[in-house]
């Protein structure tokens, strides 16, 4: 097949062309920057430069390209401006479906969260509801909503991305947060997935029905349980106690039917992925 990556030099996207091209599809690859093309060109894939906010010149590329299928790894978390991050799910995707549709494409697969759903007593499966009054659900929705309208979209709600190159390498944001001493434990909830998980999870979707998947490990964990792991992998100081009779917040995902799909995380627990950090 003839597959379109939008975000291709993004944390995911880079990993999945890869295995897209090693599964023998012809990529093509987007990205914002023409600096960046070349590094899409020494994976074997065709660079598209394109801004997926103006959408003449994503109807354009999308023509130009036709492909068979469009995957979307497109996120703008630079500076964690978490608003263009949301403008981009929505307008964003708005434009790649409209394009899309226009040059006949049937197939795409579209990189969500699994962090919005609202709170219950149980991990969240995707048939439940998402919570509107967090900061990232218009974004979530608008994209997700878009997605929809495809004759096959797949979504997948991916948990927080560890790994090289993530907030959660010995470099990332969240590493600097531990070592400065401003993450605390907590009930909070928080369901992961390491980055090369996320990208064979994209993988294997070409062969997925439409609908949502939740991309996570097979071990849900509270700020309380994790964040102590995590320091100790950096070589951190270790995290004061959590605070007395805190609510639990947030809330665990279900992989069950990515399982039943197919998908198998090569890394099974952060517990073994955060020994690989430092």
């Amino acid at each position: 097949m003839k597959i379109l990556v939008a975000g291709a030099t993004g944390v995911v996207g880079r990993r999945l062309i890869p295995l897209l091209v090693q599964a023998g599809h012809e990529v093509a690859g987007t990205t914002r920057h023409a600096d960046r093309a070349r590094s899409v060109s020494e994976q074997h894939a065709t660079p598209v430069v394109v801004d997926v906010l103006d959408a003449d010149a994503v109807r354009a590329a999308v023509g130009t390209e036709r492909p068979d299928v469009v995957i979307h790894q497109l996120t703008d978390l630079t500076g964690e401006d978490f608003n263009a991050n949301s403008r981009l799910r929505i307008a964003g995707t708005r434009n790649l479906v409209d394009a899309a549709k226009a040059a006949g494409v049937e197939t795409m697969i579209a990189q969500s969260i699994a962090w919005v759903y609202l709170p219950g007593d149980t991990p969240a499966v995707e048939s439940d509801p998402l919570d509107p009054s967090l900061l990232p659900y218009a974004g979530v929705a608008g994209l997700e909503k878009a997605v929809a309208e495809m004759p096959r979209g797949v979504v997948l709600r991916y948990g927080a991305l560890y790994g090289p190159d993530t907030w959660y390498a010995k470099d990332g944001a969240m590493a600097e947060r531990v070592r400065a001493g401003s993450l605390r434990p907590s009930p909070s909830w928080t369901s992961f997935v390491h980055v090369d998980d996320a990208a064979a999870a994209a993988l294997a979707a070409l062969d997925w029905p439409a609908g949502a998947v939740n991309i996570v490990d097979n071990e849900p964990a509270t700020t309380a349980e994790w964040l102590p792991v995590y320091s100790a992998a950096l070589g951190a100081p270790s995290p004061g106690p959590a605070a007395r009779h805190a609510a639990a917040t947030s809330r665990p995902a279900s992989n069950a039917k990515a399982l039943s799909l197919g998908w198998k995380p090569r890394v099974p627990s952060w517990r073994t992925g955060f020994a690989e950090i430092g």
